[in-house]
């Protein structure tokens, strides 16, 4: 029995280890993952990043060669480190503190020790790599720019950081990808897909071919060629004008919604973020808070309007019935209202005026009163102040209008539940006086120069304007652009009420406030702005020097162009951004500039002097930290 028994558990005890082995040796292929991990390596073949081009088929951005090299920390064998920082020409402790990095990352799979080396030193190093093992040289392709200007809508590539991969397993450690502009935009179309090989490695780590004799592997696929809609002679034109001055200018095709320029000052060079050199100059560029080149002021930076935002209320009051354009209004100097005579001052002009030529002269008192007339019509000022809004935001405003861009600011236009709040609502009651600087564009209203761009191309189309966007075509195909991007936005204005105001406009450059910068062969129309300038000092309101505003198309039938150009402490508004839009209209429609004595005085005349003045002024109190409407106004242009 003992025979027996003893005989049965060798005889299952081997069945089961038979069973056991077959099933590991077999069946189960883990193992076999493993070792085939272990053995076969993996090897991205990095694709060429689209090109980027303007509107014209001028090149902007290409490709050029360079050389990472990289680590797998488990595959380190002891080196002579100090060869090998020579090599790289870097010290040890920075080599060391990478190798531990790369190691916290992941032992298993590639870090960069050193990134972009240039063609001469990769031709240098690499023969010598052999010598390091679990080192070796990644190729990628860098930008090249074509051009010196336009950083701020074209946007930079970079490494790639830890978020970025936990978040999209396509990238690995040291992978590039767009940061801002149309690089991040539409990365995904630019950056095209890696390629795949497997190399094969005997148990000496050698290469001993292809994987599969290569069956496995993936070519690259190169992103996709990018048409922008930048004009980009016009775009430099504009950056040279906006040379030793700060702020930001828009131009748009009116029937498309095209960008045509989108200038933001200052600027720098895109290349400057190319390179080894990417991270110590983005550094001084990032902590300039003073001129702020990394801070896109065509996109970004909230302005009051000033005077050309008298063009909506004009609109506003047609549509709303309120006045028609021959009624006329007197002014004298100003326009006076309230209890305690304030005085919302105006400059010398002839009185009384109606529509056309308030607009062209840029009477402060005829806006007052149409203003105070739309929001009078109805029951309450809450419901007048609503009936405005509204209205405006048919024009894209009061909220972030959506372009294919990644940044923006939605500029903000106030309802009765801000001035409800801020006048602490019922227990104070307000009225359509208390918010009077909404008729002149100052007060609350706050504007982006993208955003009163569209209004212009709005005017300019009599009611209507397609979203502004930067993307003309991928791939030369027009129908991949957004549908949101070819879809007409019609504003509550009825198309009959524009032609006043487009006369009004038209009447500026004629006779009013921008005779002086006329053009000849072109029918402009525009509107002349000054916006007073405040910041905070020790808790007062101090005013700073005014902003320069204009907003002009052209021609005045058929436009081809629209533009809005802010000029920081510009003083008034023919003084910089008159002249500077009217320079760029005739650019773009005539493709040469006849005016060379306006052209002279923006070149050689800077505002660095201004912007170096210290923050000082006259200090106007602060109702309880609260920014509320009604203070005294100097003229409005």
């Amino acid at each position: 029995m003992r025979r027996i028994l003893l005989f049965s558990i060798v005889l299952i005890s081997g069945v089961l280890l038979t069973g056991r082995l077959f099933y590991l040796q077999i069946l189960d292929t883990s193992y076999a993952s493993l070792s085939e991990n272990n053995a076969i390596k993996r090897f991205f073949d990095y694709p060429q990043r689209g090109h980027i081009y303007d509107r014209n088929g001028n090149l902007l951005v290409s490709n050029q060669p360079s050389y990472d090299v990289m680590v797998i920390p488990r595959e380190v064998k002891p080196f002579d480190t100090l060869e090998f920082c020579g090599l790289l020409k870097m010290d040890k402790e920075m080599l060391i503190n990478r190798l531990k990095k790369a190691r916290v990352y992941s032992p298993r799979l590639p870090s960069i020790v050193i990134p972009q080396l240039t063609k001469s030193e990769y031709a240098y190093l690499q023969e010598k790599m052999r010598k390091y093992e679990g080192f070796f040289i990644q190729k990628r392709s860098l930008r090249d720019y074509q051009i010196d200007f336009g950083a701020n809508f074209l946007g930079y590539i970079a490494e790639v950081n830890y978020k970025d991969i936990e978040d999209n397993p396509y990238y690995q450690s040291g992978d590039l990808k767009g940061r801002t502009g149309v690089e991040t935009q539409y990365e995904k179309t630019l950056r095209g897909i890696k390629g795949v090989k497997y190399i094969q490695k005997d148990r000496f780590n050698r290469d001993i071919g292809p994987y599969k004799n290569g069956t496995l592997d993936t070519l690259p696929v190169p992103g996709k060629d990018l048409t922008l809609t930048i004009d980009s002679e016009l775009q430099k034109y504009g950056e040279e004008l906006m040379v030793n001055k700060r702020g930001g200018i828009v131009a748009l095709e009116p029937a498309t919604g095209e960008i045509l320029a989108l200038i933001s000052a200052p600027n720098f060079d895109p290349a400057l973020l190319v390179g080894r050199e990417r991270s110590r100059n983005f550094t001084k560029l990032y902590y300039d808070s003073i001129a702020k080149p990394l801070f896109d002021r065509g996109l970004q930076a909230q302005y009051p309007p000033g005077s050309p935002f008298k063009t909506l209320n004009a609109l506003i009051a047609l549509e709303e019935n309120v006045v028609d354009s021959e009624e006329a209004f007197a002014c004298h100097g100003g326009y006076y209202y309230g209890s305690h005579g304030r005085k919302l001052g105006c400059h010398h002009h002839p009185s009384p005026l109606s529509m056309i030529p308030g607009i062209a002269n840029s009477c402060n008192a005829y806006f007052a009163n149409v203003y105070r007339r739309v929001i009078e019509k109805y029951n309450s000022p809450q419901e007048g102040m609503d009936v405005w809004k509204n209205h405006l935001e048919s024009f894209g405003l009061g909220g972030y209008m959506g372009t294919d861009l990644p940044t923006g600011q939605p500029g903000f236009i106030p309802d009765s539940k801000y001035y409800n709040r801020a006048y602490e609502y019922p227990k104070y009651k307000w009225f359509s006086t208390a918010t009077i600087s909404n008729s002149i564009g100052q007060g609350e209203v706050s504007l982006t120069p993208i955003q009163l761009a569209n209004v212009t191309a709005a005017i300019a189309n009599r009611g209507w304007f397609y979203t502004p966007h930067i993307l003309k075509s991928i791939e030369n195909q027009t129908d991949l652009i957004p549908e949101e991007y070819r879809t007409r936005n019609v504003t509550t204005i009825s198309p009959a009420n524009f032609e006043p105001v487009v006369e009004g406009m038209f009447g500026a450059y004629n006779y009013g406030t921008a005779a002086g910068i006329k053009i000849p062969g072109i029918d402009i129309c525009g509107k002349t702005g000054t916006a007073e300038n405040y910041t905070r000092i020790d808790g007062h309101r101090a005013q700073l020097t005014d902003h320069s505003i204009f907003v002009a198309f052209a021609p005045k039938d058929n436009p081809k162009i629209a533009i809005a150009v802010f000029v920081e402490n510009g003083y008034w508004g023919s003084r910089y951004a008159g002249k500077i839009a009217s320079l760029m209209i005739e650019k773009y429609i005539k493709g040469e500039v006849t005016r060379t004595d306006i052209e002279d005085y923006i070149l050689s005349n800077s505002l660095e002097d201004e912007y170096a003045k210290p923050l000082s002024g006259k200090p106007f109190p602060i109702n309880d930290g609260k920014k509320i409407s009604g203070v005294p106004k100097k003229t409005e242009l």
